[in-house]
């Protein structure tokens, strides 16, 4: 079935979502589903586009080489220290990719093969986008005006045009972290590409020679007059060396100056003799305190040198007779007692050998004394000299701390002109040095095959930017839906009864005569001709197996359950637009009931607009307005249809009608109604839509219910949903909703993963569609 069983009440309830989600993967299927076409057509144009972009772009040829750089092949010509850091490394391949992208040496390379005149190279065929530019920049030009140009200037131009050209066209990369560089050229000829490939590296070798040649040639320049300058500056401070030394005094021996040679021999012998005066003092001092201490003491304690000659002997002999004696005493005094002649005539001559001695240690102490005298006096007069010379030196030092400054500085200028001279004998040999520093390891030759466009990255490309394109135009109107297309839309947004669709009726449904002349109206109408409507007001009535009338069929249900009870049910048929079918669905619904048996009166409610009555096929001349007013019996306006035995009551408007509100709220409606309620089971009518027209809700206090009809796909569910707000007496009596004019082939689309719209092919054997009729 084409639409689901739903509660048969005037209001449901909206059921929450069984689950919270991130990202409704059903919901994105069902969108995606249903925009699958915009973004296959989408795809298919930019797919087209991409074709026509290779069928205009001119192929494109790309040669490339490779070059190395190698600092290796200058190893036998000069002195190398370590090789370059990874940061100075990269610098300098970075450094050498940019001379490559030079327009020096695109220039060089312009000259070489003389570009500048190659037509083929200046103007090259166009691809579609180059030519639209080209367009814009000559219109840009009619409104600028151009001085004349000389040959001079255009031969200028044309150089500098094929400098762009080639700098344009050219590529120079690094491969990975090597020293190698990728250079490769692209042109529209292949032959082309190949040759200036080739040119440009032979460029650059000899770039790198001539840079070389003119660097070293510029050193060996300077360098011959920085020396001359190097070789005068030298020589002018080693002269200026000697005169000062001349000048001063500070002539020198074996390296040494005379002055200071002298200054150390006096110090020398000024420590020798402070040495020797210490020496005398010191033996003066032992022998005066032996000589102070008495003759017995210092016969005793005297300690003879060995240095003093006869009188050191003389002295050692008594010492030695004194101690002989003094030991024969001692033995004869121990033997024969102190008071033997020997013994008294032994101490006899031991006082005189005493006496003897201590005249000679004066002697000697004397000699000391003078000796001491001697060796002072020396050292003072050394002391004195020495004196003398340092005060000279002092002086002298003055003059050398010059005389060392101009040293240095003689020695400085010395040491850079040899250092200068190495440099400039270095550059002179190196100036003529035939090898560069780069070598190419990959030889350009002509293309084979082109490199752009690439047809298959193209046509990828194409075709995702389609599909990108279709999936932002299905987004946009995904975007911009807010119309009613399914059951749950009306439920979610309004909370009402969604009574089913209505597919499109077709309009080759045209009129057609009765097929008798039987009168089926069980109250008495006027007499007169009965009403002929055309087949598009007679669609359940002629096809009542079809999906159309199923779903009037649920809204009698609908209708039936809700005003349960009733004997007689005035059911009114209302829109929010105009044009959206309600007078077609109201016909259909009264011809079906009617059709059932139910004794059915239709009225035309629409006084302003009353389409119903000119669908008739026969002109009334009295209708719901003069029954109303009192002007005719309401019997008497009835027209009855005789296949379905529908009582119909047309809007007969002459003119335009400012009261129509008030006609169908006031006493004469009313009683209309009172009384046909007594002869009727159901009342249909067919009211003017609502928003500015007021006259559906003055007429809200008679009807016991209403239906509302909605374009599918068309009315807005904002504006439904504010009128109904604004209608609380309308919207308290709706008992649902008809979707009309439902495109059943693409209601598919929108029916959720699961949702009855997605089965409605399901039930086809069900119905038998009368030709019109558009299904699923």
């Amino acid at each position: 079935m084409h639409q689901r069983n739903i509660p048969l009440n005037s209001r449901l309830a909206v059921e929450p979502d069984e689950a919270d989600r991130f990202i409704d993967l059903e919901r994105l299927m069902t969108i995606a589903m249903r925009q699958i076409r915009v973004v296959a057509l989408c795809a298919a144009v930019g797919l087209a586009l991409g074709v026509v972009y290779l069928l205009f772009t001119p192929a494109q040829y790309t040669s490339g080489t490779r070059i190395l750089l190698d600092d290796t092949l200058t190893k036998f010509a000069e002195e190398k220290d370590s090789g370059p850091s990874r940061v100075q490394a990269d610098s300098m391949v970075s450094s050498e990719v940019e001379i490559l992208k030079s327009a020096r040496l695109a220039r060089a390379v312009v000259m070489a093969e003389n570009l500048q005149n190659n037509d083929a190279f200046l103007n090259p065929p166009r691809s579609p986008i180059g030519w639209v530019k080209d367009q814009i920049k000559s219109v840009i030009g009619l409104f600028s005006s151009q001085p004349e140009l000389s040959a001079t200037s255009i031969a200028n131009g044309k150089i500098g045009k094929a400098t762009a050209l080639l700098q344009a066209g050219m590529s120079a990369e690094r491969v990975g972290r090597s020293y190698v560089i990728d250079l490769s050229f692209q042109a529209y000829d292949k032959k082309l590409a190949g040759a200036i490939t080739r040119a440009y590296a032979n460029a650059y070798l000899s770039d790198q020679l001539d840079a070389n040649f003119d660097a070293t040639q510029r050193a060996t320049v300077w360098l011959q007059g920085r020396l001359a300058e190097l070789r005068d500056s030298s020589q002018a401070a080693a002269l200026a060396v000697e005169k000062f030394r001349a000048e001063n005094g500070l002539t020198s021996a074996r390296g040494e100056l005379i002055s200071e040679r002298q200054l150390a021999d006096l110090n020398s012998q000024l420590i020798l003799a402070q040495a020797d005066t210490a020496n005398a003092l010191a033996r003066y001092n032992q022998f005066k305190s032996i000589i102070e201490s008495g003759p017995d003491n210092a016969v005793k304690n005297a300690t003879i040198p060995s240095d003093k000659g006869s009188n050191n002997t003389v002295i050692n002999d008594l010492k030695g007779r004194y101690l002989d004696v003094t030991k024969r005493e001692r033995e004869i005094s121990d033997r024969f007692g102190q008071d033997h002649p020997q013994a008294v005539a032994l101490r006899r001559e031991q006082g005189d050998l005493s006496r003897q001695i201590f005249q000679e240690l004066n002697q000697l102490t004397e000699s000391y004394r003078t000796e001491y005298e001697v060796a002072k006096s020396r050292e003072d007069s050394l002391r004195a000299n020495v004196g003398l010379m340092a005060g000279e030196s002092s002086e002298t030092s003055q003059s050398m701390v010059q005389l060392r400054e101009l040293e240095q500085q003689a020695a400085a200028l010395a040491t850079l002109y040899q250092t200068f001279l190495a440099r400039h004998e270095e550059a002179s040999q190196q100036r003529s040095f035939p090898i560069a520093k780069a070598r190419v390891i990959s030889e350009a030759v002509d293309p084979v095959g082109a490199s752009s466009p690439k047809k298959t990255m193209v046509l990828g490309l194409s075709l995702v930017l389609g599909l990108f394109g279709g999936a932002g135009v299905g987004a946009f109107q995904e975007f911009r839906e807010r119309f009613f297309r399914t059951g749950e839309d009306v439920r979610a947004s309004l909370n009402i009864n969604f009574l089913g669709y209505l597919p499109i009726v077709g309009t080759r449904l045209s009129s057609a005569p009765p097929k008798n002349g039987a009168n089926g109206a069980d109250k008495p109408p006027r007499e007169g001709p009965e009403p002929v409507t055309p087949r598009i007001l007679r669609v359940a009535i002629n096809a009542p197996s079809s999906s159309f009338a199923e779903t009037l069929r649920n809204a009698k249900i609908a209708c039936d359950v809700v005003l349960q009870g009733r004997p007689c049910k005035v059911i009114g048929f209302v829109s929010v637009l105009p044009s959206e079918g309600k007078t077609t669905v109201a016909a259909n619904f009264a011809g079906l009931l009617a059709a059932n048996g139910a004794r059915t009166l239709l009225i035309d409610g629409d006084l302003r607009n009353p389409g119903l009555s000119r669908g008739l096929s026969l002109s009334p001349d009295r209708g719901l307005v003069e029954a109303i007013v009192g002007e005719q019996r309401w019997q008497t306006t009835v027209m009855v249809d005789r296949t379905t035995k529908l009582n119909i009551i047309p809007a007969v408007v002459r003119g335009r009608l400012s009261h129509t509100s008030e006609l169908l709220s006031g006493p004469g409606m009313n009683d209309l109604l009172t009384d046909a309620r007594n002869a009727y089971d159901y009342i249909v009518v067919d009211l003017p839509p609502l928003g500015p027209v007021v006259d559906a809700k003055a007429f809200a206090p008679f009807a016991d219910g209403f239906v509302m009809v909605s374009e599918w796909g068309v009315t807005p569910r904002a504006l439904v949903k504010a009128t109904l707000q604004g209608e609380p007496q309308i919207a308290s009596k709706l008992l649902g909703i008809i979707l009309n004019k439902t495109d059943m082939k693409k209601l598919v689309r929108y029916g959720a993963y699961g949702g009855s719209e997605q089965y409605l092919d399901r039930y086809s054997s069900y119905y038998i569609e009368q030709a019109g009729l558009t299904k699923a």
